[in-house]
C-alpha cells in the first residue's frame, strides 16, 4: 500500500513538473506580419490585422513591447479634428513614450496646429534621422528593442506611423513593428480610463520623459 502510494506521488508530481515545464516554455503564437490597411488609415501606415478591433487579441506578450505614443497634454489643438489633446485613457499594457520628445513633428493636420517644439533625441535633416544627443540611439533602443515585436498606437494613428517610419529609417526591422492605430477608436476591454470628470488621473500612466538637461549634445 505505501509502494503505490509513493508511485502515485512520484507520476503527481512528474507531471506536475511537466506541465510546468510546458507552461514556462511555450512559445508565443506568431504573428501575422505587418500589413498597412487601404483608404485614409493606410496613408498613415495602420495596420490591417492588429489594430484598434483586434489589438486585445495580441497583449501581455512577453516577445513584445507596447508603446502609446501621445503626450500628456499636447500643444496641437486635436479637438478640431474630433480627437483628445489630452492623454483620457489608454489601452492596459501600454507604456508612454512621447513621439514628440523623439523628432520633430512634421505633417500634422493643419487644423491641428502646431505641436511641441521643445528638445528632440533627433533631427531630420533631408529625409534622415540625426541624433542631437551621443545618448540618442542608446535611448531609442532601450524604449524599442530591437528583438522584441513593437506595438505602436497613439490618438488616431499618426504619431505611430510616423513612430514606425522613424525606427525603420534608423535600423529597425519593418516587419516587427505594428501601427495599431488610435486609441480614440478603441473600444475593447482593456481600457483605462485616465480622465475623471474635469481632471486627469495621469498617476495611472506609465509615462517616459527624457531627461535632456543630462544628455550629451551632439555639436
Amino acid at each position: 500500500m505505501k509502494l503505490k502510494n509513493i508511485l502515485i506521488t512520484v507520476i503527481a508530481l512528474s507531471l506536475g513538473l511537466l506541465l510546468g515545464y510546458m507552461i514556462f516554455n511555450k512559445k508565443e503564437k506568431s504573428l501575422p506580419l505587418p500589413e498597412v490597411t487601404g483608404g485614409e488609415r493606410g496613408m498613415l501606415g495602420i495596420d490591417k490585422n492588429i489594430n484598434e478591433e483586434t489589438i486585445d487579441n495580441y497583449l501581455n506578450r512577453s516577445d513584445s513591447v507596447y508603446r502609446d505614443m501621445r503626450m500628456l497634454k499636447d500643444p496641437g489643438n486635436y479637438e478640431a479634428i474630433g480627437g483628445d489633446s489630452y492623454l483620457s485613457g489608454f489601452i492596459k499594457g501600454f507604456e508612454v513614450v512621447p513621439y514628440p520628445l523623439l523628432t520633430e513633428v512634421k505633417g500634422l493636420p493643419e487644423a491641428v496646429g502646431e505641436s511641441y517644439k521643445g528638445k528632440t533625441l533627433f533631427k531630420e535633416k533631408d529625409g534622415k534621422y540625426i541624433p542631437n544627443y551621443k545618448e540618442s540611439l542608446e535611448i531609442l533602443e532601450y524604449y524599442f528593442p530591437k528583438d522584441k515585436n513593437i506595438f505602436l498606437i497613439c490618438g488616431g494613428g499618426g504619431y505611430a506611423g510616423m513612430t514606425k517610419n522613424l525606427l525603420v529609417s534608423l535600423g529597425w526591422d519593418e516587419n516587427k513593428i505594428y501601427n495599431v492605430g488610435g486609441y480614440w477608436y478603441y473600444n475593447g476591454n482593456n481600457n483605462v480610463e485616465v480622465k475623471n470628470n474635469d481632471k486627469y488621473d495621469f498617476y495611472k500612466v506609465t509615462y517616459h520623459d527624457i531627461d535632456f538637461k543630462n544628455l550629451t549634445e551632439v555639436k
